[in-house]
């Protein structure tokens, strides 16, 4: 009996291969669209864009029919309006800068639908990530490793992984270029093979967030100070979550040196601003941590610590809390760590964990 798998299909050319791929490989396949947003939001100018327009379940149809494969649309929008839409604006509010792709992951596409896969009698799901998931007998446990393409790496926005999901879980293109992937496409005739890759956040297809908040939470947006490092009141911001740390542009504030946003204090309603050197910071401590290579971290680890999706990882220790949270320490300082975006641990080419940064700040 073949074994059974729900790959997620979003329009695009790596799901789309994915599901070629596993089908080629003897699984029982069925396609899946998640709906979670609006098909009549993710239009721009008259355009269908996004992984829940109307074309591109459309795509996604034609690329299932073409495999001969069943294929399905499935609703979630409650759920992600709860767990990722409502998140997003929740932490823009508090002065952090969120990464909803993390969330999206987390709660929709590997804990909603892989219950749902099992409800359809399937042993797996599969999704088009740039990402490679090996089981190591030594460690006993499942190990999520960066993808050959290291242009297209998906792990950074994979480290909330359970042991269970990594069990159940299938990402064939993580052994492949971006470019095999084309190519494999077009070999195998699919009808996206040429289609370009979606860059913006798929409930923001306009890429406005700042209009997108003010729509959704203007009533909680207020204006309030600028202030430098001392405290002075230096200017007026538009609201809190419309800023984020580092920012140099659109501030409006004329000074005698570049000033950048320092800090963001939700309690004052104020945005903190100084010159750049005032936004290198060498650790951080991370809260909500998960870990893949090791069951627990209970002692000071050596790592390559990435806190943003395009970053470059950067040599650090983790060190265990008493409190669950881990302290990252920096070899060299680092620029802009902004608290509400994920630091992802690695050794060598394997995901150690994860956490969403909390605090920064500068070793004494």
């Amino acid at each position: 009996m073949k074994p059974r798998v729900v790959v997620a299909m979003s329009g695009g050319v790596d799901s789309s291969v994915t599901a070629a791929l596993l089908v080629e490989r003897g699984y029982e396949v069925i396609g899946v669209t998640m709906q979670i947003w609006d098909p009549g939001v993710t239009e721009v100018a008259g355009e269908h864009v996004g992984c829940c327009s109307l074309a591109a379940v459309e795509d996604a149809r034609r690329v299932a029919h073409r495999l001969g494969i069943p294929y399905y649309v499935l609703n979630f929008r409650e759920i992600f309006e709860d767990k990722v839409v409502n998140y997003f604006c929740a932490e823009y509010l508090r002065g952090r800068t969120p990464n909803p792709c993390i969330a999206c992951n987390r709660y929709i596409k590997f804990e909603s639908l892989l219950n749902k896969a099992r409800a359809l009698g399937a042993n797996y799901i599969a999704t088009g990530h740039y990402a490679r998931i090996i089981y190591d007998d030594g460690r006993g446990r499942y190990l999520l490793k960066r993808a050959a393409d290291t242009r297209k790496d998906q792990t950074y926005v994979l480290y909330n992984m359970t042991q269970e999901q990594l069990a159940h879980t299938l990402m064939p293109l993580g052994d492949y270029t971006k470019e095999q992937v084309r190519r494999m496409a077009a070999e195998r005739g699919l009808p996206v093979a040429e289609k370009a890759e979606s860059q913006e956040i798929c409930f923001i297809p306009d890429n406005d967030y700042h209009n997108f908040l003010k729509e959704r939470a203007e009533a909680r947006i207020e204006p309030g100070p600028f202030l430098d490092l001392q405290g002075n009141v230096i200017g007026q911001h538009r609201g809190i979550p419309f800023y984020t740390i580092g920012q140099r542009r659109g501030l409006g504030i004329a000074a005698g040196q570049r000033l950048y946003v320092v800090d963001i204090d939700p309690e004052r309603n104020a945005v903190i601003l100084g010159p750049e050197e005032a936004i290198l910071g060498d650790e951080l401590v991370a809260e909500d941590n998960n870990f893949i290579l090791i069951e627990k971290l209970t002692a000071p680890m050596e790592v390559s610590a990435q806190i943003r999706y395009n970053s470059r990882p950067a040599p650090a220790v983790i060190i265990p809390r008493d409190d669950g949270r881990v302290l990252v320490r920096f070899t060299n300082p680092q620029r802009a760590i902004t608290p509400g975006q994920s630091v992802v641990y690695y050794q060598n080419d394997y995901v150690v964990g994860g956490g969403v940064i909390t605090t920064k700040g500068k070793k004494n």
